[in-house]
């Protein structure tokens, strides 16, 4: 498998400095995006120190450990790497007044052959389009996701809510923090999309399910899902990172041709 990365970040129509972070690696597949939040500087600093930390760590843990990487093996590093870096920013905003209650929400991929092991904390999220099909394959740790998984809301309803920047999980608020991981298998020709709700919040899940499928490369894709966020009010800083996958064996297509498909 082949994996081709791409990173836009915006600072929307509002907000005067962005506090959103993205960071990748391509020798190592490995992507971070943060969502900062926090007064003065707080939110830059924490989004900021945790997609350095995290990528930092990580490219250097896959690289010592090359080919004979194993998925039991990076879950647990991607772990320990998210409960360090939550530590030090945790640290951080106690040692410096001025960045007290800072935080960041979270959202990690490593491709590790044909799999994804992905992570996240709070509500930025991770779509996957395959085969036409625009899935969201996190679930928000949100206020307002609770009221939809509890039936008091319905996902309608929470898109026109007051309470969306309401999360329930962010690192650096606390001593400890819980990651949600998870992995999945990766099939050529799938797109990923990382991103803040800086983008979530402003445009419908259809939207972005069109613009992934357009036919511009990746560059023009950001480029298109960034623009359409301001153009619908750009109220929050806006933050992506595309992750397009080629190569690899597709079975799937090999069959459809042997059917006649």
């Amino acid at each position: 498998m082949q994996y081709h990365f791409c990173a836009q970040t915006d600072a929307g129509r509002v907000r005067q400095k962005n506090e959103d972070a993205v960071a990748f690696d391509v020798k190592t597949s490995v992507g971070v995006l943060a969502d900062g939040m926090g007064g003065y500087n707080a939110g830059e600093v924490a989004s900021g120190m945790a997609t350095a930390f995290i990528k930092t760590e990580l490219t250097k843990w896959l690289s010592e450990a090359g080919a004979l990487a194993q998925p039991a093996q990076l879950k647990r590093a991607m772990e320990i790497c998210v409960h360090n870096t939550n530590l030090a920013i945790y640290k951080s905003a106690i040692a410096n007044p001025p960045y007290s209650g800072m935080g960041t929400t979270l959202v990690l991929c490593v491709f590790l052959g044909e799999r994804l092991l992905l992570g996240h904390v709070g509500d930025s999220r991770c779509y996957r389009l395959r085969d036409g099909v625009c899935e969201r394959i996190t679930k928000d740790h949100s206020f307002l996701q609770e009221q939809i998984d509890a039936g008091l809301m319905t996902p309608l309803q929470a898109a026109s809510s007051p309470n969306k920047n309401l999360v329930t999980r962010a690192l650096g608020v606390e001593d400890t923090v819980l990651l949600d991981l998870a992995q999945h298998e990766v099939h050529s020709n799938d797109l990923y999309l990382l991103c803040s709700d800086g983008l979530s919040d402003m445009i419908f899940e259809e939207e972005i399910r069109e613009i992934l499928q357009n036919e511009e490369p990746l560059e023009g894709k950001a480029s298109s899902l960034v623009a359409l966020a301001n153009v619908k009010g750009g109220r929050d800083n806006i933050s992506v990172l595309l992750v397009q996958v080629s190569g690899g064996s597709d079975k799937r297509g090999l069959i459809s041709r042997l059917l006649g498909k």
